[in-house]
C-alpha cells in the first residue's frame, strides 16, 4: 500500500518536521520538491512508500491525466527512495502498482530519468517504458509507457 499524502504529511516536510515511521534519511530533496503539487485528497498526488513499517520514500505523478498532443490522456510518475533501501525492488513494485491505477483509466505514462541514472533507467524497461520521446530542458530522457490494454 502506498498512503496517500495528508496534510500533516506535507506540512511537515515543508517545515522541516521529523514525523514518527520516517526512515532516518527521509525526506530527500525530491520528495520536498513533491509537496509543490500536492492537493488534498488527488489520488494522481505524492504517496509514502513503505518498507518495513517506516517512509523510505515517495511516488507520484505531477498532476491528474491531461490530453497530449495525440488527444491520449498522460501523466507524468515521478519516484524516489533513501538510498539504504534501494536495490531490493521496492521502487519497481510501487511504480507497477501505481500503473494498475493508469491501466484502470486508460492514461499513458511518461518519465523523465537522468541518462546516468541506471538503476531508474532498469526500473522503467521493467515497467514498460519503451518509447524514447527526446529529452527534457534538464537533459533528462522522457520515456514513454503506452496505454496498457485492459480487460473491463
Amino acid at each position: 500500500m502506498l498512503p496517500l499524502w495528508d496534510a500533516t504529511v506535507v506540512q511537515a516536510l515543508r517545515t522541516g518536521e521529523r514525523l514518527e515511521g520516517w526512515h532516518p534519511s527521509f525526506p530527500r530533496d525530491d520528495d520536498v520538491d513533491a509537496t509543490g503539487v500536492w492537493r488534498e485528497n488527488d489520488p494522481w498526488g505524492p504517496r509514502s512508500i513503505l518498507v518495513d513499517g517506516l517512509v523510505c520514500g515517495s511516488i507520484g505523478f505531477f498532476g491528474p491525466p491531461e490530453p497530449a498532443a495525440d488527444g491520449v490522456p498522460e501523466v507524468e510518475i515521478g519516484y524516489g527512495l533513501v538510498e539504504e533501501v534501494r536495490g531490493r525492488g521496492v521502487g519497481t513494485r510501487a511504480v507497477l502498482w501505481a500503473l494498475t491505477h493508469c491501466d484502470r483509466e486508460g492514461v499513458r505514462v511518461r518519465a523523465s530519468i537522468a541518462p546516468d541514472n541506471a538503476a531508474s533507467l532498469a526500473l522503467a524497461a521493467k515497467a514498460g517504458f519503451t518509447t524514447v520521446r527526446g529529452t527534457n530542458d534538464q537533459g533528462e530522457l522522457v520515456l514513454v509507457r503506452p496505454v496498457a490494454q485492459v480487460q473491463r
